[in-house]
Formats: C-alpha cells, sequence, structure tokens
C-alpha cells in the first residue's frame, strides 16, 4: 500500500488545474488551495472484504483543517471533493473526520439502512451545551421522542404559530426605519429572537430576552471551540454559562406552561401526548425547548440573511416577489395566503441551496460499515457534507449561479436525486421544524417587502463565516429604504 500511496500523491500533485474549478471568493488565499499535504489512509480495510481504504491528508499540525473550513466553507468543502472524491478524511477538532459528500454518499449516512451512524457525532460536539436535544437521540429512543415532539408542529399548530408571529413580525419591521449602511443580519437575528419568545414563550423581547439571545449565540459557537476547555473568557466556558442560563430561564417558567395549555410551543410540548398517552417529563421539555429554540432562532435568521442578500443583489427578483406580496392587500396573511406566496418559495429554496443554515450533518459510526467501497471503522466520527450536494453539477445548472428559477415546476432540478437538496436533512432525523421555519422566514421576507426596498453595492460579495453556522462577517450592511 505505500507504494500504491505514493502514485496517489503523485496523482494529485499533478492535477490540473490546481485550484478548485468552483468560482473562489476573492477572501480565499489561494495557497491554501494548493498546498498538497502527505496522502493516507484513515483505516486499512478487512483482509479479503474487497473494500478500499478513506483516503484523505491531517493537513497543518495540531489544527489539522478545523480552521480552514471555518474560514473557507464551500470552496474548502468543493476542493476536498475534487481531490479525494465523495468519502475522505481530514484532521478536524482534535480528530480524524470522515466526509460524506455528494447525494450517493450522503444516502449512506442519512438513510442508515444498517444503523451504522448514531448521531454520536453530535453528541461529542454539542452535547454539554444542547444535551438531549431531539437531534441527539438515536434510534428507537428519538423514534420515541419524535412521536411525541410531532404534535406540536401539527398544521393546526402552525396555524396558530402563524398567527402569532405575524404581529410580531409586521411591529418588527416596520420599527426598523431606513438607513444608507443598515447591518441586516443583526436587525434579523433580533427579530427571529423576539419571534421565538413570542412563540415559543408567549413572551415580547426585553432585557431578559437579550440575555437569552447571548446565551444561545454563547452555545452554539463553544460546540465548535478549538481550545474545548472551560478556560476563563474562552468560548467553551461561554457556551456552558449560557446553557445554565438556559436551563434557568425554562426551569422558572414550567409550572405555568404546564398549567393552562396555551397556544405557544412550550405549553404545546408540556401538553404534547402520542397515540400512546406518552408525554414529555420536565427535563425533557427543558432540554428540547433550549435545542428547539437554538434551532429554529439560527436556522431561520441565516435563511432570511441569505435570502435578503440574493434579493438585494437580483432586483429583478425583488420586484417580482414583491408584487406578489402588495397584491395581498394590507391585511397580515394568514398560513394559506402565504402558502400563495410562489415566488418567495423559489427564492428561498434556492438561498438555502447557496447557504445551507446548517453545513456539516455530524454522525458516528456504531460498526464498520462500508460508503461506496470504502471501509469506514467504527467509532469514526463522519460529517455529511449538503455543501457540496448542493453546488454539483451533475445535479444542477451552472450551481453556482443564483437561480430561483430551477425549483419551478417545469424544471425541478431538486428531483435529479433524493438527496441533491438536503438543507433540512434527510432520513429519520429530517428536520421536525422544517415548515415552521420556512414559514417564519417567508412572513418575515414578505413584510420586508412590503415596507421597504434594499440594496447593496454591484461589487458588493458577502462573505460568510462557518465558525459554527454560516454568518455574514460585516453584517450584511444594506441600503435599507421605505417604500
Amino acid at each position: 500500500m505505500v507504494f500504491q500511496l505514493e502514485k496517489v500523491n503523485e496523482a494529485i500533485r499533478r492535477r490540473v488545474p490546481p485550484l478548485t474549478s468552483m468560482p473562489l471568493p476573492r477572501s480565499v488565499d489561494q495557497r491554501i488551495f494548493e498546498k498538497q499535504w502527505p496522502v493516507t489512509e484513515l483505516a486499512p480495510p478487512p483482509p479479503g472484504s474487497g473494500l478500499k481504504p478513506v483516503l484523505g491528508d491531517a493537513g497543518a499540525p495540531l489544527i489539522g483543517h478545523s480552521l480552514d473550513f471555518m474560514r473557507y466553507g464551500p470552496a474548502f468543502a468543493l476542493r476536498r471533493f475534487e481531490l479525494y472524491g465523495p468519502v475522505s478524511w481530514a484532521y478536524s477538532l482534535g480528530q480524524r473526520m470522515v466526509t460524506l459528500g455528494g447525494p450517493e454518499a450522503t444516502s449512506a449516512a442519512l438513510v442508515n439502512k444498517d444503523k451504522a451512524f448514531s448521531q454520536g457525532g453530535w453528541r461529542k460536539l454539542i452535547d454539554k451545551f444542547f444535551h438531549r436535544g431531539l437531534m441527539l437521540m438515536d434510534f428507537e429512543e428519538h423514534l420515541g421522542h419524535r412521536r411525541i415532539m410531532q404534535q406540536a408542529f401539527t398544521r393546526q399548530r402552525l396555524t396558530g404559530y402563524v398567527d402569532q408571529m405575524g404581529p410580531t413580525l409586521r411591529e418588527g419591521v416596520t420599527a426598523w426605519g431606513g438607513q444608507d449602511k443598515t447591518r441586516l443580519y443583526w436587525l434579523l437575528k433580533q427579530l427571529t429572537l423576539d419571534v421565538a419568545t413570542r412563540v415559543f414563550m408567549d413572551r415580547r423581547s426585553g432585557q431578559e430576552a437579550d440575555r437569552v439571545n447571548r446565551a444561545f449565540v454563547d452555545s452554539v459557537r463553544a460546540a465548535t471551540a478549538v481550545v474545548r476547555y472551560p478556560v476563563p473568557g474562552g468560548r467553551w466556558a461561554a457556551g456552558l454559562a449560557g446553557r445554565k442560563l438556559l436551563e434557568r430561564y425554562f426551569a422558572d417558567n414550567i409550572g405555568t406552561a404546564r398549567a393552562v395549555e396555551g397556544d405557544d410551543l412550550f405549553s404545546a410540548l408540556c401538553h404534547a401526548r402520542s397515540e400512546d398517552g406518552e408525554q414529555f417529563g420536565d427535563d425533557d421539555v427543558i432540554n428540547h425547548m433550549i435545542f428547539l429554540m437554538m434551532a429554529a432562532h439560527d436556522t431561520s435568521t441565516i435563511t432570511s440573511s441569505a435570502a435578503a442578500y440574493y434579493l438585494a443583489k437580483h432586483p429583478e427578483w425583488q420586484e417580482r416577489a414583491r408584487a406578489e406580496s402588495l397584491a395581498m392587500g394590507e391585511e397580515i396573511p394568514d398560513i394559506e395566503a402565504l402558502e400563495k406566496l410562489g415566488t418567495l418559495d423559489l427564492v428561498i429554496k434556492e438561498a438555502l441551496r447557496l447557504v445551507a443554515p446548517v453545513p456539516s450533518m455530524v454522525r458516528e459510526t456504531v460498526r464498520d460499515t462500508e460508503v461506496l467501497g470504502h471501509h469506514v471503522p467504527a467509532g469514526t466520527m463522519v460529517g455529511v457534507s449538503p455543501l457540496v450536494n448542493h453546488f454539483s453539477p451533475d445535479h444542477w445548472t451552472n450551481p453556482f449561479d443564483f437561480d430561483p428559477e430551477r425549483f419551478a415546476e417545469h424544471r425541478r432540478e431538486d428531483k435529479s436525486h433524493r438527496f441533491a437538496w438536503v438543507p433540512f436533512g434527510g432520513g429519520a432525523h429530517k428536520c421536525i421544524g422544517l415548515h415552521f421555519g420556512t414559514l417564519e422566514v417567508k412572513l418575515l421576507l414578505h413584510e420586508m417587502l412590503r415596507a421597504y426596498t434594499w440594496s447593496v453595492p454591484d461589487d458588493y460579495e458577502v462573505k460568510w463565516d462557518y465558525v459554527s453556522l454560516p454568518v455574514p462577517v460585516d453584517g450584511l450592511p444594506v441600503r435599507l429604504r421605505r417604500r
């Protein structure tokens, strides 16, 4: 195998072109993509298995490729796919991790026919901050909790949530005012927090909500800390403190939520029962609330930011969407009205493709398994990368272009493969709140379109920070003008 690895290394060194074929952002240091590290095997396949080893490299000493992905996101993921194919390994976050890219490799992990892939990868990364959230559970326990939680996301519940979030969004958007250089991301983040506290907890924003917001941010960012120890002033310590604050916040209010069945999500979880009559205990409700608020708050902020950015870059789509929103009149739309805003549907789906809110879905193998003929041993951390799927030229026409029509019925490029478009994951762990999140983002953009026009300079390109979830580094400055 030493001789074969030498040939692999030589073949990679001679690849033409030396840089990934994707259009690299101006912020990318091309030396990162030109640097070639020695290729090695993850582990030798079992004798006689006929399987191939997973190839990859460790990257820079000590830190490996951790900072490369945080800084370059899709560009780095696509470069790895170009070098090694759909199954590769890299040293990241203190350990060797296998990355699965492309629809077929994604299918192996998310369909998980042999139940070799557990949520242990997520538990290693974020359990201290989102302990026993639904996404961290496995197999039968996950299925049982999901059945109960589904009662909080029925059509009837979603209808009520939309009715609650409408006035909050209209009031919040109207209060922005027109500015020449508005940092839109931070406005959207505060607004989605207002929605979360209103719909999830039946409370308005204020100083308490600001503390909760800070706790969520600290908890999310702590999961990708390079120094994974509670050093005073460090990211890990801030995340642990944030978790404690969130636990106290929900524990102080659970008695009220159990006493009366309300329309908010907290109350819905307290009173939810499966068809077998099972319900959550207090600790389960608190754990799930912390996870759900984080998931809904952050992903809605990212998706609305990405959609707003592309509408600023493509004013013809902004005007097309605005025409549909204005045609609905002055009333705050209900769920049925929102579902008729077809242009926003296309724009949101394309924004989710170009900026996946969760850029990696983490798993851990609980037994030896194989992916596309490659041997992946038990105990391996695995990252499933939707970034590769969403830019695959085999499944998308001109994949780096903003083209919402690709989701229109006459094209439906997302149907090219079951896992070509996976912003919400797939399989048993597909996002339970995907309809809630989509409705929130659509209603938010609808209110923006009614109240404002917004733009960015022609030469402006947003840079996304992938330290945890994608965030615009500069806060997404836009010119916001009242209509």
